[in-house]
């Protein structure tokens, strides 16, 4: 078991690296908009499924509570967290509809529509990212893998060096908590 801990921590530790060496000017700008968004009145929108709809809610959870820094809340909602809507929704018109019909109902021009995906190719992620761009928001990608399909429909595509899905998870776990550090120094400090 010890060699395998090992071997799992050092990959862990090289892909951190790599997101450092590839992606901090990425990460800057994700914050810089983000900033933007906010001190425009706009509202966050985050959506993904599995791990992805977790670290959705996390990243909501710290813009609006707090990351570190006492402070207002700041307007950001998870997609994923109404069963009601995600059953009526995925029932009536088909999972690939959920996030979509969601950005139809509640984004407005100036809005970000943040999609995380492990694999990049998350239909449900991607019909609401193309939406969102139709109605003039901003949408951000926290992708891994090649980005996939999802990457051409984002203005800004943070796509985790690496195809092993939890090193993907952890990688966007870590960009996560950098934005929202990020954001919070820069609006509040």
């Amino acid at each position: 078991m010890i060699p395998e801990i090992s071997a799992q921590l050092q990959s862990h530790r090289e892909v951190i690296k790599r997101i450092e060496d590839e992606m901090t000017p990425l990460i800057a700008e994700f914050a810089i908009l983000a900033v933007d968004t906010f001190r425009r009145g706009g509202k966050l929108l985050v959506m993904g499924n599995g791990g992805s709809a977790a670290d959705s809610q996390h990243f909501v959870a710290e813009i609006v509570g707090r990351f570190k820094m006492e402070r207002r809340g700041l307007p950001a909602i998870a997609l994923s967290t109404d069963t009601s809507i995600l059953t009526a929704i995925g029932n009536d018109y088909g999972f690939e509809m959920v996030f979509r019909r969601q950005v139809e109902a509640l984004a407005v021009a100036g809005d970000m529509v943040v999609g995380i995906s492990t694999s990049g190719n998350s239909a449900n992620v991607q019909n609401a990212l193309v939406l969102a761009r139709e109605r003039g928001c901003r949408t951000v990608g926290l992708l891994g893998k090649d980005g996939g399909s999802i990457k051409g429909h984002c203005d800004l595509a943070l796509v985790v060096p690496s195809a092993d899905t939890p090193r993907v998870q952890e990688g966007h776990g870590i960009i996560i908590h950098i934005v929202c550090d990020l954001i919070e120094k820069t609006m509040f400090s």
